[in-house]
């Protein structure tokens, strides 16, 4: 009886790929935490200089923690007189709570029917929707304020949220979605006696509450941290958004530098919920914009 000699060749492969892909997770585990870290080292820098003074914060000595936390601090933008931060929080609330349902009701349906409702211009509608992309926002700032003056609407929300309705963007990402929605479930609402509006409102919309909620998370940070149009808008104190408010801390004469960490920080508080509420279907809604095109 005879026997042969393992294949040292082929026992090894195994090995080796099997280090190849621990070597290969270790590094990417590494990149992770490189990146998260230098993602929240500017959180970090603005929790910190909240809780301290401001000579540290200016002082020669670099100090990675407060001496004494300040926890006073964090009352000092609500005592303010000079900014209303109370209100100009509120307000950013509604601008950005509005301007969010707006756009997606209004962009989700525009979407909807350039993508499902036959016309033979729809392409030609597509196109032009695609050519204001290419409009530089400068160029419609100076008309629309114009617009927005000529109807009284200068220091009121619907200065503020009117004229931001409409986002080509989103219409063009709605588009590329539901041009991938799966047709047999609105041929099957149609049997059931529905049109292109019963469709969409009950048949497309509740199942792609993840898309949804991805166009929301992005519309709800652009809508919050927007600053030129409520500046310009916003000319009285009390329409002022949580960012106007926060560019009125440092004038020609003074810094109040733990005074503008704190109120920063205040400020992305709401960002930070909102993120993490939604960012499981963040990154999965954005994927699904270019199953069809």
């Amino acid at each position: 009886m005879t026997t042969t000699a393992p294949d040292l060749g082929k026992v090894t492969e195994p090995a080796k790929a099997k280090r190849g892909g621990v070597m290969s997770s270790t590094g990417l585990y590494i990149a992770t935490g490189i990146a998260a870290v230098l993602f929240l080292i500017p959180f970090y820098l603005i929790v910190r200089n909240a809780l301290m003074t401001d000579p540290e914060i200016t002082g020669e000595n670099w100090k990675w923690f407060p001496t004494t936390i300040q926890w006073s601090n964090f009352s000092e933008p609500f005592n303010d007189v000079t900014v209303d931060f109370a209100r100009s929080l509120w307000n950013s609330v509604v601008v950005a709570v509005l301007h969010t349902a707006g756009i997606l009701l209004i962009c989700s349906m525009a979407g909807y029917g350039l993508a499902r409702i036959p016309y033979k211009h729809a392409n030609k509608v597509f196109y032009a929707v695609l050519a204001t992309l290419m409009v530089p926002t400068a160029v419609t700032f100076v008309p629309s304020f114009v617009l927005v003056s000529s109807l009284g609407w200068v220091d009121s929300y619907r200065g503020l949220i009117i004229p931001g309705l409409f986002s080509g963007f989103t219409c063009f990402l709605f588009r590329q979605y539901f041009l991938g929605f799966p047709k047999e479930l609105e041929e099957a609402a149609r049997v059931d006696g529905l049109g292109y509006w019963g469709a969409y409102w009950r048949i497309v919309v509740p199942n792609s509450l993840n898309f949804f909620a991805a166009m929301a998370t992005i519309t709800f940070i652009n809508g919050w941290n927007s600053f030129l149009w409520p500046l310009v808008i916003g000319q009285d104190p009390s329409a002022w958004t949580v960012q106007v408010a926060l560019s009125s801390y440092m004038t020609n004469q003074t810094v109040n530098y733990h005074l503008i960490f704190m109120a920063t920080a205040i400020s992305i508080l709401p960002l930070i919920f909102v993120f993490l509420f939604l960012q499981r279907w963040l990154v999965q809604g954005i994927a699904q914009t270019g199953i069809k095109g």
